[in-house]
């Protein structure tokens, strides 16, 4: 009988798919990671996402009332107490529309970032505040030069407001630390797998599609996720702490995760038609008779 000739072995059908598989399950972890790194890890970057914040309405709100009830407990003037906090709170109310007060903002949020980060970092109950003493410096100074009575008495002390818990920010920030120390590499391990996995596979068209479409899905999982933390965080807060600025807040910090995550899901999309049109496109064009008129 003739010798059976070995060939190279068959790569097992299910390796391809479980790569693939572990591919699309990364794309959402490598946008958090890389949020987690990047954008909240890095202090500038931090800074800068929450700067337009000095302009939203509910934060403004937030630390106006702030402050002037840090300066009112320091402030007794009998009958006038009142008026006395009605000129300060129209004080405060007119510094938070100048640059001045941006400026402090911007002061006040990059002092806060190694708080944020350590409530962010650990398991524990830690508080996201912002020191409004910068703040309170500047309200002083523009109340002395309105010659306001008991303005040069006013103490700067550091007036922290809560704007969001790390116990309310739910799995977003449960592994916070472990996601800044992977950094890019989840996002490079999904490209690994997905160029490993469609090498790999039999039908390699098939596959890009089905990859495409199940990296569309994480994406979309993603989004859902951020949905549902930012209900269960203002669900969860305190009383004392005001929701539309805690929102404002929420929506700052994660912007860059809704938005990453509908790029990944449009082009994600779109690969997955080209992917599965473009061959039946052409295959009708080549199989269509030619309609040029005959030599002669």
């Amino acid at each position: 009988m003739p010798k059976s000739v070995r060939g190279p072995l068959p790569v097992v059908p299910v390796v391809p798919v479980v790569l693939l598989i572990l591919a699309c399950v990364l794309v959402p972890l490598g946008v958090l990671s890389i949020w987690a790194k990047y954008e909240i890890g890095d202090r500038d970057s931090y800074v800068a996402t929450m700067a337009p914040l000095a302009s939203d309405p509910a934060v403004r709100s937030a630390v106006g009332d702030a402050v002037t009830d840090s300066v009112m407990t320091e402030i007794d003037v009998g009958p006038l107490q009142g008026t006395v906090e009605s000129f300060v709170r129209d004080a405060v109310a007119s510094f938070t529309e100048t640059d001045a007060y941006r400026t402090a903002w911007n002061a006040a949020n990059r002092a806060a970032h190694d708080a944020v980060q350590s409530a962010l970092n650990d398991d524990s109950n830690g508080e996201v505040t912002i020191d409004l003493a910068p703040i309170t410096e500047q309200i002083k100074r523009q109340l002395q030069d309105d010659g306001v009575p008991f303005a040069s008495k006013i103490p700067v002390q550091h007036t922290e407001v809560t704007v969001l818990q790390s116990e309310d920010l739910g799995w977003l920030w449960k592994s916070f630390h472990a996601l800044q120390v992977a950094g890019v590499w989840p996002a490079v391990a999904a490209a690994v797998l997905t160029a490993a996995g469609l090498l790999l596979a039999a039908r390699r068209r098939r596959a890009a599609v089905g990859t495409a479409l199940g990296m569309a899905i994480g994406a979309a999982a993603l989004v859902a996720a951020v949905a549902v933390g930012r209900a269960v965080t203002m669900d969860d807060l305190p009383p004392d702490i005001s929701r539309d600025a805690a929102g404002a807040v929420f929506d700052a910090l994660t912007e860059t995760l809704r938005v990453t995550a509908w790029v990944i899901i449009a082009v994600a999309l779109v690969a997955a038609l080209a992917t599965w049109l473009v061959p039946r496109l052409r295959h009708r064009g080549a199989g269509q008779p030619s309609t040029a008129p005959p030599r002669l």
